[in-house]
C-alpha cells in the first residue's frame, strides 16, 4: 500500500483513532469511552486500525493529533504516543485543537443554521470545563472560533456572557447542564461525547491550505495536579 494514508489519534476525552487517506476518507477507525485508560487502550486500537486497513506503520504519510485542552495524563498519552509513532517512520505531525473538532461535529450532527453560536464544553475536573465559542460559517462544515480555548467554572462562563446564546455541546453540557441552560439558546448534553479522529484530519487539511500553524503542542492550560514536592523544611528547635 502506497504512503498516503493519514494516522489521527485523540485523548482529550477518552481515547479515538482513524486511519484515513489524505482526502479524510475513513479506512478504519476505534474508539473506547475509558477516560482514565488512555494509556491501557491506545497501542491495542493503533494496531486494530492498521489491521483493519491492511496497513503497516509505513504506509502513514502524515500523523494527526488531538492538542486538547484537556487534563495533563489522558492528553500526554496521545501527544507522545503520535510524537513517537512519527518519528519511527518519519512523518511529520500535526496538531489540532480538540474542541475545534467537537464543534464542528456539533454543527453538523444538529444542522446548524449560519451565524449559529456553539460553545463546547469538556470536563476539566475541579468542578471546571475546558470551552470554546465557534460561530457557524455559510454551511456547518465550516467554523470560526470566537474565543478559547480556556478553562473556567461553568458558573464563570455564565457571569460574563460566554454563554449567552449559544448552542451547549460536549461533555461537559451532560456535567453541568443545569448551571449553563439558562443563559444558553440551548444544552445539547449528547450531540458529540468526544472528538472524531476523521474530523481532525479534515481540520488538519483545511488549516494547512490556509498556511496555519499546526504546532502538535499540547493545550494543558493550567498545572497538572501531581507536583514534584519542595524541599523538607529544617525542623527548629
Amino acid at each position: 500500500m502506497p504512503a498516503q494514508l493519514v494516522l489521527s489519534i485523540d485523548t482529550s476525552v477518552a481515547v479515538a483513532v482513524a486511519l484515513t487517506r489524505t482526502d479524510g476518507t475513513v479506512l478504519a477507525e476505534r474508539s473506547s469511552d475509558a477516560a482514565r485508560l488512555q494509556a491501557e487502550r491506545l497501542a491495542p486500537l493503533l494496531a486494530e486500525v492498521l489491521a483493519e486497513a491492511g496497513a503497516v506503520p509505513q504506509d502513514v504519510a502524515k500523523v494527526v493529533v488531538g492538542t486538547g485542552p484537556a487534563p495533563f495524563t489522558g492528553l500526554r498519552v496521545g501527544l507522545v504516543s503520535a510524537q513517537t509513532f512519527a518519528l519511527a517512520i518519519d512523518a511529520p505531525v500535526h496538531g489540532v485543537c480538540s474542541l475545534d473538532a467537537l464543534a464542528l461535529q456539533a454543527a453538523s450532527t444538529l444542522g446548524l443554521e449560519p451565524g449559529t453560536s456553539v460553545l463546547v464544553v469538556t470536563d476539566a475536573k475541579r468542578r471546571e470545563v475546558y470551552w470554546g465559542r465557534y460561530s457557524v460559517g455559510v454551511d456547518a462544515a465550516t467554523l470560526v472560533r470566537t474565543a478559547g480555548p480556556g478553562v473556567a467554572l461553568p458558573a464563570a462562563l455564565v457571569e460574563d456572557g460566554t454563554t449567552a446564546g449559544a448552542v451547549v455541546v460536549g461533555p461537559g453540557a451532560s456535567l453541568y447542564g443545569d448551571v449553563l441552560a439558562p443563559s444558553s439558546a440551548a444544552v445539547h448534553a449528547d450531540a458529540v461525547t468526544q472528538p472524531d479522529p476523521a474530523v481532525l484530519v479534515r481540520l488538519a487539511s483545511a488549516a494547512a491550505a490556509r498556511g496555519d500553524d499546526l504546532d502538535p503542542a499540547p493545550l494543558y492550560l493550567r498545572r497538572p495536579d501531581a507536583q514534584v514536592p519542595g524541599a523538607s523544611k529544617r525542623a527548629t528547635g
